[in-house]
């Protein structure tokens, strides 16, 4: 019998007992201490000594951390509807952050159902009702097809149900059987089969594998697909071995001693796990998962997904995989990558930019958060490296405020962590948005005026560049690639560590005004008011058109960095004087506080909607004409002026690659079609110098020249040449030219 090549897994089969109530629980949290992979529980509503099956899991994922849970199996026919069972799955799956996996049966006991409600089926009826109950459950988890959901059963039947939530990872479907029936079933439709040891006869298992994967062949798929696991007593790990040979991926062993447990999980997990990756090793077996012929069916062309390295393969995200909504656009803009990489380690990026750089006719996106505006966090048939689990944060010298933060770190997450130290760096405006893009671009955010950009606090970077190599950049070592990811980032490598030095920032002042902005002057009070204001103060402005009826209104976000109420309150009178006020809230709060702003969840962006920036001076009376006008055509829908100089303009230009370093505002304008916005925006370059890249969607070549000065270009360029000759780096805004 064949060895499937699955990573092996352990867990434990626990006895639901409600007396004592907490006991159940408590061995599940052994389990984990323990580092068994799974805790499993039967599950027999009939039973009123046990504990309902569903409420212990979701006990026992609120109490653990890493440990996986299932039912061992779930009762089917009196679990209600599937539809409801497989949101229920989804819900548990998304709050424990992808740690359940649904185990599924067709009954029996059908005395004790029968008694409390449920349904007598025969044999083969219970065989077809589990059949259905499939497709219904993988139809409300299959979000990328938007299509009402319809399935029409004999047991069970939908007619036009929403589909969702999706669930946080593609949770496995393992149909715990013995007969011959229900094991073609599992080869044609299940992820996973799961019987007792007690149950088989000497041969049994080597016959069900074999009516599995006949059954799976049959349905065009690999069986490789279908785990195998297996229930049973305390056995030794020669024994183990065997049964691994002939096939068993997954062993779960029934006990409620926690020195049973201690034992299986200390003496014989590690001889097992010994003993099968040697035979692995010596016999060549082909490991990791299997995708089904569907998936397989919506590889894109011109990538070898063959040559994934194993490190990244089993959290690769292809087309055909059920995850794939989650992953496919970003935040603003909709995507359709061939395959999103996932690393987790420094050690993995650098396979991820190797398997890149095996393709370099593809497009190559790197995400960390994934709200670029410019969406090159996304592609169409290309590869993105989403760095988004290296999001470590860490104080690294209290003395010195040194922290250390990956890439795939959420600013809300850092602020909280600094603001515990009594600590802030200056990080845009979205708690949501990822370190990793920002802090490469600039970093524009409510401190800035009196605190400067992120990049000005980053002290050094760790850097994965096009050829595998990992080099720290800092002013001492490789102090041209720290000059130019300042800025330029995105077109040397990834960064995979950040150093920064941050300030100490207290509770701040922070207010948000709406205004009636119908006076042409009202954006040139508002910035005369910003420019004239001490440097405590950074205020950001957003305004749309005006409705039918409805007066121009703009909103202010403003940054008082003091936790005086009179000062702030000083900070803020010439500002409120910029036009009539509608709406005012004033609070002192905590940095961290202001950053808390995320809506979590998946990007579904959709579309291409496109951006334009440029970084002025000042707001003139002819330049805020022309942007009300903007908006006012419809060629934008949002119009958002950021201020900047202050401490940003005390370092001088030649410093980092962001060389806008006099600009007083940073203007954003983000509208639907690209011919009418670029149509109004170019008649306003006579205004401009210089540009915020994280803002532009514009793939004009001139661009690079409003982003880049000529002698800051020539620099990248240089650099470029050196560090990234083949431009593998190229899908940014990319420097590399003659």
């Amino acid at each position: 019998m064949p060895d499937y090549g699955h990573p092996l897994a352990f867990g434990l089969f626990i006895t639901p007992s409600n007396t004592p109530a907490q006991a159940p629980v408590q061995r599940a949290v052994l389990a984990e201490q323990l580092g068994y992979d799974l805790v499993t529980f039967q599950d027999h509503p009939y039973q009123a000594s046990f504990h309902d099956t569903w409420t212990l899991l979701s006990w026992v994922a609120a109490r653990t951390e890493r440990i996986h849970v299932s039912a061992n199996v779930h009762n089917l026919p009196l679990r209600g509807q599937p539809a409801v069972l497989a949101r229920a799955a989804s819900s548990l799956d998304l709050l424990s952050e992808g740690r359940f996996e649904m185990g599924l049966g067709a009954g029996g006991f059908w005395d004790a159902i029968e008694a409390v409600g449920g349904r007598r089926l025969t044999p083969g009826q219970g065989v077809d009702a589990l059949s259905e109950a499939i497709d219904i459950i993988h139809g409300v988890w299959d979000v990328s097809d938007r299509s009402p959901l319809r399935v029409a059963g004999e047991f069970y039947s939908v007619n036009g149900a929403k589909r969702g939530p999706a669930p946080a990872h593609d949770i496995p479907i393992w149909v715990g059987a013995a007969k011959p029936r229900m094991q073609r079933l599992i080869g044609t439709k299940a992820d996973g089969w799961l019987p007792s040891l007690a149950w088989l006869k000497p041969g049994d298992l080597e016959a069900g594998n074999a009516i599995i994967d006949a059954a799976a062949v049959d349905a065009g798929r690999d069986p490789r697909e279908i785990r195998r696991l297996l229930n049973l007593g305390e056995l030794p790990a020669g024994q183990l071995f065997d049964l691994a040979m002939e096939g068993v991926g997954t062993f779960i062993l029934a006990t409620d001693d926690p020195a049973t447990m201690q034992r299986f999980a200390e003496e014989v997990v590690p001889a097992v796990r010994e003993q099968v990756g040697a035979e692995r090793a010596r016999a060549g077996t082909p490991q990791g998962r299997a995708r089904n012929t569907i998936a397989l069916a919506k590889r894109r062309d011109g990538i070898d997904y063959e040559a994934v390295p194993a490190s990244l393969a089993d959290r690769a995200v292809e087309p055909g995989d059920s995850g794939f909504a989650r992953v496919r656009s970003n935040y603003i803009r909709g995507g359709n990558p061939g395959i999103v990489l996932r690393p987790s380690t420094v050690a993995e990026v650098v396979e991820a930019v190797g398997f890149a750089r095996a393709h370099p006719h593809l497009a190559l996106g790197v995400r960390s958060g994934g709200h670029g505006f410019s969406g090159r966090s996304t592609n169409d048939g290309g590869i993105v490296i989403d760095v988004g689990d290296l999001n470590e944060i860490e104080v690294i010298d209290e003395e010195s405020r040194r922290v250390r933060i990956g890439p795939g770190a959420r600013w809300a997450e850092v602020a909280k962590v600094l603001g515990a130290q009594g600590w802030a760096l200056t990080s845009g405006d979205y708690g949501g948005v990822g370190v990793g893009g920002l802090a490469t671009a600039g970093g524009v955010g409510y401190l800035g005026r009196e605190h400067g950009l992120t990049i000005d606090h980053l002290r050094s970077a760790v850097v994965v560049l096009a050829d595998g190599s990992v080099v720290t950049a800092s002013d001492t070592e490789n102090p041209e690639l720290f000059w130019a990811i300042r800025g330029a980032g995105g077109n040397f490598g990834i960064v995979v560590s950040f150093e920064f030095e941050v300030d100490v920032v207290g509770d701040v002042g922070w207010a948000q005004l709406v205004f009636d902005a119908s006076d042409p002057e009202f954006l040139v009070n508002w910035a005369a008011a910003v420019d004239n204001a001490p440097r405590d103060l950074t205020s950001f402005l957003m305004m749309g058109g005006r409705t039918s009826g409805q007066p121009a209104i703009a909103q202010t976000m403003t940054v008082v960095d003091s936790s005086d109420p009179d000062t702030i309150l000083e900070r803020l009178q010439p500002l409120a004087a910029a036009g009539p006020l509608l709406q005012q809230s004033v609070q002192l709060l905590p940095y961290s506080a202001v950053m808390d702003n995320v809506q979590g969840g998946d990007h579904h962006g959709q579309g291409e909607p496109v951006s334009r920036s440029a970084l002025v001076d000042g707001i003139s009376p002819g330049l805020s004409e022309k942007l009300v006008d903007l908006v006012d055509s419809g060629a934008a829908y949002v119009l958002s002026i950021r201020s900047v100089g202050g401490a940003v303009s005390d370092v001088d230009s030649d410093a980092t690659a962001y060389a806008g370093r006099s600009a007083k505002f940073s203007v954003t304008a983000l509208g639907s079609s690209r011919a009418a916005l670029d149509g109004k925006w170019d008649d306003l370059t006579q205004y401009f110098d210089g540009m915020y890249l994280s803002f532009d969607t514009d793939p004009r070549p001139e661009r690079i020249t409003d982003a880049f000065p000529p002698k800051t270009l020539a620099r990248l360029r240089s650099l470029k040449a050196t560090l990234d000759p083949a431009n593998l780096f190229r899908d940014n805004f990319n420097v590399a030219g003659t």
